[in-house]
């Protein structure tokens, strides 16, 4: 007797429709941010105080760039993972939910930040991130190892940045 439809499993979306969704929203994060990050840099941040363990402005975009291709590589796995039915499907739904959550966290802060010059406001939503980050990373490791381990970097990094953040705000 052949399983009922609701049992069998969906075809994993196609490569091109799930890097698609993958990396265009991550890539659009990216470009966003630098455009509300790049014309700031030079004017506005430059004269804040910031602490010693600021690192030199080159770094920022070196690892930014790594940890956005980690995370589109995250997604597109855990995308590819997609259950059919019950709580496996929505386990997955509810990681695949958080990695957007973060990700417009991510997107969030550098307008609040370097165009609104908003410091507590940047605290604010890179502390949100971190949160946002952790969680997303429990919930891709729980799916796919892998996939979890390319958000744990993306994880410490959100942590180095809100204690960066947290320092500028006290300094200013």
């Amino acid at each position: 007797m052949p399983p009922s439809s609701d049992q069998t499993r969906p075809a994993p979306p196609g490569l091109l429709p799930r890097l698609l969704v993958a990396v265009l929203p991550v890539v659009a994060a990216s470009v966003g941010g630098g455009l509300f990050t790049a014309p700031n840099i030079p004017t506005w941040y430059a004269g804040l105080a910031k602490p010693g363990f600021t690192p030199p402005n080159w770094v920022f975009p070196v690892v930014w760039t790594i940890l956005y291709a980690m995370m589109a590589l995250a997604i597109w796995r855990i995308l590819g993972r997609r259950p059919a039915t019950g709580p496996a499907r929505r386990s997955w739904a509810l990681a695949v939910a958080a990695f957007f959550v973060q990700l417009a966290l991510n997107a969030a802060w550098p307008p609040v930040f370097f165009a609104g010059h908003d410091l507590l406001g940047g605290l604010v939503v890179v502390v949100a991130l971190l949160l946002a980050v952790l969680w997303t990373t429990r919930l891709f490791l729980s799916l796919d190892r892998t996939a979890g381990l390319l958000l744990v970097p993306y994880a410490a990094w959100a942590a180095y940045a809100s204690a960066l953040t947290a320092a500028i705000w006290r300094m200013n």
